[in-house]
Formats: structure tokens, sequence, C-alpha cells
């Protein structure tokens, strides 16, 4: 994990509907899981969050955006590192009962830092 100053750098790929709600919390926290989402999934390196934003969220919505935030190392250590696919395709598990907890060890605002569109668009 990339890790500055006790906090972790974190990615999540997500969906135009995704980022208005975050956008609405002043870049400051992630959204309530649906009932079909119980778990929240950031992952540990860009480029799987690019394959992601690209490859899954542009077919899904017309749209795919990386964010990047960073979040207190030591809280971070209660999720163990998932490796769901190759070496670099690494997230961590969050349950959806603890987003709120998690929110609140987030140091300071979530970015957007890559934008993806259809091809042609944009």
């Amino acid at each position: 994990m990339n890790s500055d100053e006790g906090t972790t750098v974190l990615w999540r790929p997500t969906g135009p509907q995704e980022l208005d709600l975050v956008r609405e919390s002043g870049w400051r926290s992630w959204p309530p899981r649906l009932p079909d989402q119980p778990i929240f999934y950031p992952v540990l390196n860009e480029e799987y969050a690019i394959m992601i934003a690209r490859d899954w969220n542009v077919p899904a919505s017309g749209v795919g955006y990386v964010t990047r935030f960073r979040v207190e190392s030591d809280f971070l250590s209660r999720y163990p590192v998932r490796q769901a696919g190759g070496r670099t395709i690494l997230e961590l598990w969050v349950p959806a009962e603890e987003l709120d907890e998690f929110n609140a060890h987030i140091v300071g605002p979530i970015e957007v830092v890559h934008e993806f569109r259809p091809a042609g668009i944009g």
C-alpha cells in the first residue's frame, strides 16, 4: 500500500450516480451501499482502478471515474488485502455496515483523477 504520514492512498472506480453522492457529501464520504451491495471495495492501485472504470463503468453507465483518497493507515489494518485476480488486482473489502466508520477515517477530500467516456466522446 502506498502510505505517507500515517495515511494510505486508495482508489475507487465509480460511475456517475455514486460520484454525484460523493460530490453532495462535500467530497468527504462514500454513500451507503445499496441492499445488493454488502461490501465496499476500494482498490490499492491506480492501474486496477483505471481498468475497472474504463472497462466496466463506461459500458455500464456511459462514463467511468477514478477517484483517489487517503485513509488513516492504522484504521485500515483491520481489513486484509484481498487479491481479486492477478498479482496487482488488490482491494479491501469493507462491510457495508462499517462504511460510516470507514468514512470517518478518510483524511482530506476524495478527488477525481481520471474520467473515461466511450471512444470519440468527451
